[in-house]
């Protein structure tokens, strides 16, 4: 829009700016006091030094981003800086009280001939312009400088990506580098259909369990990545039909075991189509009885019949059943047949049933099966995750379980673990953690983060050691899948975190490996000779 004097006006990025009021405040403070606040992974940095104190050099005060009813919030404790003070809305603050802020859009006014944006309001306040008294002219050097390229330019956008095309350090003064990267884990943010999630999940050797009522199209979901998938019809299902049977043979004297014939259709459609997933389909799985559904969780979780024969590599178990809201027939599934699954709440739409309908069988997207090898770490997002919020005061390792949603524990994290190294795409972990619990993780693998790369290529900023004891820790969370070759580098540089993150990062590292253990052992008893730690 323009304003009356014709300067343009336009929103860009957003930052804490008006006192909430104090009934809003009160609010706020109590559903904060009871944990019940939800973080969005994000921060802002203010600075702890008052701006009187110019010999001091800039020390960072995180602030973290909290959600409620749409909105997005900041608290903050009043300190000796703001004692007396006077907010946004008239109020004066005293020391040690609490404050919230509200994030809001940041208003900029647009001269369109000199092509300069300054914006409408000062968003920032306190942080002194250099910690020296003498100024020699070099903006590039004063700590307001380094302040705004650090942390506000950064802070203000919410879901800006920048990416750093290689690992090249580009200069921008004598003093700091060119900060890292977001996204170092190279996911894809993007949307993710239930057609992925389900395909994701299948090429992740994930069994898929498919929600939703009758004719919503459950099985033509599972035919389209194998039409000819072996359907096993729960609610029909015998122990023999589904387990095989022991039959007695009258010339040895000794019982023969007879597997099940899906089983049997399905192992030859293996071995004739090695290159390719077949998909073993339990229908109506909640409509069996709660005897049938124990026979059919120990085939999806250990990977065998009755304990005799072995499912195929390249075979996948998929699962449909309605709920008990949706059907009398229906029966609640136990839940740890409930926490094998990823899970996936098919709703059919005019546009998916239409793309589904004008697509010829032939031309189905069948699942290439290729042997991989197994990945011997959770995911380094995933622990890193695990490990802030523990931090930060908040359990993620196991979320109540309800019955018709998906929820945390530490096995749906490995299987998170499988999707993310196959896919590469957060979004799918809704079918196995939940909606709620990805949004909150997708936050995180979104904020600025020190990887392991960054460190080995000194790409990184003094300012970057202002952390708080939760960020510390996290940090050393994700930098202890560093590798042999590296780690006296990244050892290095976690010496400078701290004492106690770093001996956290050497135990991660280490993880009950002797030869690592010998290794670090060696590097230590050198250091204290170096420093006289040993008198011979």
């Amino acid at each position: 829009m323009r304003v009356a004097n014709g300067i343009k006006e336009v929103n860009y990025g957003e930052y804490p700016q008006t006192i909430v009021s104090d009934n809003d405040a009160r609010i706020l403070e109590e559903f904060y006091k009871r944990g019940n606040l939800k973080t969005t992974g994000k921060s802002y940095t203010t600075d702890c030094v008052s701006y009187r104190d110019t010999d001091i050099k800039f020390k960072a005060r995180k602030h973290v981003e909290y959600e409620y009813n749409g909105k997005k919030y900041i608290r903050f404790i009043v300190d000796e800086n703001c004692d007396g003070q006077f907010l946004s809305n008239g109020r004066s603050v005293q020391f040690g009280s609490e404050c919230w802020v509200e994030v809001e859009p940041i208003i900029w006014l647009v001269d369109e001939r000199t092509n300069i944006a300054l914006c409408k309001k000062i968003i920032f306040s306190g942080v002194q312009f250099k910690n020296q008294r003498n100024y020699d002219g070099n903006f590039d050097k004063t700590d307001i400088k380094q302040f705004m390229d650090t942390c506000f330019a950064k802070e203000i956008m919410a879901d800006t990506v920048y990416v750093q095309k290689d690992t090249k350090q580009v200069e921008i003064s004598d003093e700091r580098k060119q900060l890292r990267k977001e996204n170092p884990y190279h996911f894809d943010f993007g949307n993710v259909s239930e057609e992925e999630i389900i395909k994701g999940a299948i090429e992740s050797n994930i069994s898929v369990f498919l929600h939703g009522r009758s004719s919503e199209g459950k099985s033509a979901r599972v035919k389209q990545f194998d039409p000819d998938c072996e359907i096993i019809y729960m609610r029909n299902a015998t122990p023999n039909s589904l387990n095989g049977k022991s039959v007695y043979n009258a010339q040895t004297g000794e019982m023969i075991d007879v597997p099940p014939t899906w089983y049997s259709k399905v192992k030859e459609k293996c071995e004739k189509e090695p290159n390719k997933i077949h998909i073993i389909f339990f229908d109506e799985l909640t409509n069996a009885l709660p005897s049938i559904q124990g026979m059919a969780f120990n085939i999806v979780l250990d990977g065998e019949v009755d304990g005799k024969w072995k499912i195929p590599s390249n075979a996948r178990i998929v699962a449909a059943g309605n709920d008990l809201n949706d059907s009398l027939a229906a029966n609640q599934m136990a839940e740890p047949l409930f926490n094998r699954f990823a899970h996936v709440y098919i709703q059919t739409t005019v546009d998916s049933w239409l793309k589904w309908a004008s697509t010829p069988r032939d031309k189905y997207e069948r699942v290439d099966y290729k042997e991989e090898k197994k990945e011997n770490l959770i995911h380094p997002a995933i622990y890193a995750y695990v490990a802030y919020k523990s931090y930060s005061g908040y359990d993620v390792l196991r979320t109540p379980y309800t019955g018709d949603k998906p929820n945390a524990d530490p096995r749906k994290w490995e299987m998170a673990s499988k999707v993310l190294y196959k896919t590469k795409k957060p979004e799918m972990l809704r079918a196995l953690i939940g909606e709620e619990l990805t949004r909150d993780f997708v936050a995180f693998t979104k904020l600025q983060v020190i990887s392991i790369e960054d460190v080995i290529h000194h790409n990184y900023s003094e300012w970057d050691f202002e952390m708080d004891v939760s960020q510390k820790f996290a940090t050393a969370v994700g930098l202890s899948s560093v590798d042999d070759e590296h780690f006296e580098i990244v050892r290095d540089f976690m010496k400078r975190v701290g004492a106690e993150p770093r001996a956290a990062f050497e135990s991660m590292w280490v993880h009950g490996d002797e030869s690592r253990l010998e290794r670090l052992l060696e590097i230590q008893m050198s250091e204290m000779n170096t420093q006289g730690g040993i008198r011979r």
